[in-house]
């Protein structure tokens, strides 16, 4: 693994500095939000903005890319990221957010498929599945240590704003000095929904559901810290562990999902979360160390379901069609992600803070529901004859070109 890593060093800091500021601005605008007297339902509506900027940067960045080049494309992108962090900074209002949130997807959805591309043309055969888990675990630890990061100002000031428009800067670097070849362009992607569905029917469903929970979740889960009355430090301890405790159990959950029906495990991890968010809304608990430990059971069951049901979803597909399937599993994950803030929200504003695990924990339990549903409907493919599973990185920074750096996808398929 070390011989694999010389030679992507570079990019994977600028991958760093790239998604510590993302993971930064996603959790102070919550916060200052909150501070300035904003409705959870209008704070919601950033995370739909985001997730829509971010499906169309998805889309529509392979454009522009292919118009002027990766470095020039990602400088264009990480320059407007530091922007729009600097101008969330500079005026604070809620629609005024609403709009730059909507760059801010679009950004770092070009950002990241660029260097994702950069990451692909630097592997091989042989050491894509180490440079795959690299990226992964470098995308875990870059969005917790920007969390955490909020802990170190007043988030009440422009000064953790001007610090996440350095970060975006500095992500710049990496890129505009490497020495890499310039990669291939950026692949279209097509998009076949009743195919997707007719191919898995749990994945179909299941990834809109859990788009759902985690866009709620990731969006308002400080807004829900907030006005509960923790401090500003176990907001970000409680997101950060969330995301650390998924990370920590997707490949033991995927190993036993290779050994046996995933959709049992789907279904158990599920409800396992849905319980957790059930517990939470019921005891409505006010102890920081309380709610960390119980979001840590939380992130621990919900962050596995992604990678579990895109592995269901390829042992029904045919092998060339991996970067299809997983592309248009995407885009149901993001329609979720759009829906979800703007769901959480509008319950949290008018029950309590904890009804966002109302609507975690609902979601959850639909996707246990259709899960079971379809075991009778269907037989499992053979254990022989499954992908092996792989375990992804942060939902939140898939895309299409995430998908081609897969280690499953054969080299016909990171040429479409």
């Amino acid at each position: 693994m070390i011989s694999s890593i010389g030679p992507i060093v570079a990019l994977l800091f600028g991958t760093a500095f790239l998604l510590s500021a993302s993971g930064l601005h996603g959790l102070l605008l919550p916060l200052r939000g909150q501070i300035e007297g904003f409705s959870p339902a209008s704070l919601g509506l950033l995370g739909t903005a985001w997730a829509g900027g971010f499906i169309a940067g998805c889309y529509l960045a392979p454009r522009l890319v292919r118009r002027v080049g990766h470095v020039r494309a990602f400088g264009a992108f990480a320059a407007g990221a530091a922007i729009i962090a600097l101008l969330s900074g500079m005026f604070i209002d809620p629609i005024f957010w609403f709009v730059l949130r909507v760059g801010t997807g679009f950004v770092m959805a070009g950002a990241f498929m660029v260097i994702e591309s950069w990451l692909n043309e630097r592997a091989t055969n042989e050491t894509r599945g180490s440079v795959f888990a690299i990226y992964m675990m470098v995308t875990h630890a870059a969005i917790m240590v920007g969390q955490m990061v909020v802990t170190l100002g007043d988030v009440s000031n422009a000064m953790l704003f001007m610090f996440t428009g350095i970060l975006f800067c500095l992500a710049l670097l990496p890129t505009a000095i490497s020495t890499a070849i310039t990669p291939a362009p950026l692949a279209d992607v097509s998009i076949d929904l009743k195919g997707l569905y007719a191919n898995s029917p749990v994945a179909f469903v299941g990834c809109l559901l859990i788009g759902i929970a985690n866009g709620a979740w990731g969006t308002l889960g400080a807004v829900y810290g907030a006005e509960v009355g923790i401090s500003t430090l176990e907001i970000a301890i409680m997101m950060s562990i969330a995301v650390l405790a998924g990370a920590l159990a997707q490949l033991p959950a995927g190993r036993l999902s290779d050994r046996t029906d995933r959709r049992y495990v789907l279904a158990a991890a599920a409800v396992g979360s849905a319980l957790v968010a059930i517990v939470i809304f019921a005891m409505a608990p006010r102890s920081g160390s309380i709610i960390i430990a119980l979001v840590a059971f939380y992130g621990l069951l919900a962050y596995t379901l992604y990678s579990i049901v895109v592995a269901h979803a390829n042992d029904h597909a045919d092998s060339s069609d991996f970067v299809k399937v997983s592309s248009g599993l995407l885009l149901l994950y993001g329609a979720g992600t759009m829906a979800g803030p703007i769901l959480a929200g509008v319950m949290m504003q008018f029950l309590r803070a904890e009804s966002l695990f109302l609507v975690t924990g609902v979601a959850h339990l639909g996707v246990a529901g259709y899960a079971l549903f379809r075991v009778a409907q269907r037989a499992p493919v053979p254990v022989e004859e499954r992908e092996a599973f792989t375990a992804l990185p942060s939902e939140r920074t898939v895309t299409p070109q995430t998908i081609v750096l897969d280690p499953r996808v054969d080299e016909d398929e990171q040429q479409l």
